[in-house]
């Protein structure tokens, strides 16, 4: 069985898969960092100076600890619930921006291949009269080594 697993993690098409794997995940930090300290910023400057990453749609109001002179909470805190948004807007941008890198890695890859030549066509099959032909061309031969 320990044979069977090293022949399977040794596969080439397994360690192409990993290493992608990695390069992919570091790519994925490098695009990150360029979206949130690159990108974002200029679109925050574009439009009047919002930072997206703060954007935040709230549905309900956060209310902090109410404590008594002895210090001992009267009242818990309560959690603000929103809808982060400008978070999705920069990870919209994220995902764009890899989606078109893949892309243009996938169709650098599709361009690089070789193309193929076509398959020559197989001879087309005689048609019933050139068969007919033929069986009379052969019956004469035979006549004519006859006599």
């Amino acid at each position: 069985m320990l044979k069977e697993f090293k022949e399977f993690a040794v596969k080439g098409n397994l360690v192409d898969i990993a290493v992608a794997f990695v390069m992919g995940a570091a790519f994925g930090k490098i695009v990150t960092s360029f979206i949130d300290g690159i990108v974002m910023p200029l679109l925050g400057m574009l439009t009047g100076g919002v930072n997206f990453n703060d954007k935040v749609w709230v549905l309900k109001e956060g209310t902090p600890a109410i404590k008594d002179a002895a210090g001992k909470i009267v009242t818990p805190a309560v959690a603000e619930v929103a809808v982060k948004y400008g978070a999705f807007i920069t990870n919209l941008f994220d995902f764009i921006v890899v989606a078109f890198c893949m892309f243009l890695v996938i169709k650098a890859i599709n361009k690089m291949k070789k193309e193929e030549p076509a398959a020559a066509p197989a001879p087309a099959e005689p048609s019933n009269a050139d068969k007919l032909l033929a069986e009379i061309r052969d019956a004469l031969k035979k006549t004519e080594s006859k006599e």
